[in-house]
């Protein structure tokens, strides 16, 4: 279906880019330590939740982590004392996106930190997709704990300030070091905890942005499952911005 956003641009819904990676219990992604996620038939009072074994449906209990287990989008309430709930934070799901592809610099104590660099001065968007190099399907299954992944630099919030970015995705575990003794330094500046607290802004991780995606504008349609919790389950899925002819 096609879905004009003015007089010269449109969207094709039925061509969406998904930058969600899936959660299954036989998955090896994983970060924070986490256990694997289950997923376990229901074997209770004489019920039987496996058609393979005899029952009538297929009824599984499900235990993971948000944060640990696959692309999730986290509020504010992820660093503040009160749990202050994703699911009450998004009110719109569609966003004006810019995608960028950033490398990470390698410095003298084995970090890698990426800095994101000033957008061009017409950037208008409301949310910001990084993707980090090099990009491969092997970011999909890796265990990132203690392996001291990439991280933002903390000079970047000035420009998601400058440029009013209230949505940040990014296809790693975290957008702060893995080891900061707690700081959480970047989480802190986005979201100005605690003197401000942004709490219409939005951080997305461990998403995943194939290749033949191209850097540019698109535009964002970012969904969350109900969860009343500080992070959830979520789908980024991108649609290309057409040019009406």
């Amino acid at each position: 279906m096609r879905f004009y956003l003015n007089e010269k641009e449109f969207i094709e819904t039925d061509s969406p880019m998904d930058l969600s990676l899936e959660l299954s219990d036989n998955q090896t992604l994983s970060a924070w330590y986490v256990s694997p996620p289950k997923m376990e038939v229901v074997r209770e009072n004489g019920f039987l939740g496996s058609v393979e074994e005899g029952g009538d449906v297929n009824f599984r209990s499900i235990w993971f982590n948000p944060h640990g287990h696959g692309t999730h989008t986290e509020s504010s309430g992820h660093i503040t004392k009160e749990i202050l709930s994703v699911n009450k934070v998004l009110k719109n799901y569609f966003f004006r996106a810019l995608l960028i592809s950033l490398s990470p610099e390698e410095k003298s104590n084995g970090d890698r930190v990426i800095s994101i660099p000033t957008l061009p001065e017409e950037t208008n968007v409301e949310a910001l997709i990084i993707r980090t190099l090099p990009n491969s399907s092997s970011k999909k299954s890796l265990n990132y704990a203690d392996t001291n992944p990439p991280f933002l630099s903390l000079d970047g919030i000035k420009v998601l300030n400058d440029f009013h970015i209230k949505h940040l995705l990014i296809d790693l575990p975290s957008v702060d070091k893995e080891k900061d003794g707690g700081e959480l330094a970047f989480h802190h500046a986005f979201w100005e905890v605690p003197h401000i607290n942004r709490i219409e802004r939005t951080i997305t991780e461990l998403i995943f942005v194939d290749e033949q995606i191209q850097d540019g504008e698109y535009i964002l349609e970012l969904q969350v499952a109900p969860f009343e919790n500080d992070a959830s389950p979520s789908r980024p899925v991108l649609y290309k911005i057409n040019q009406v002819k």
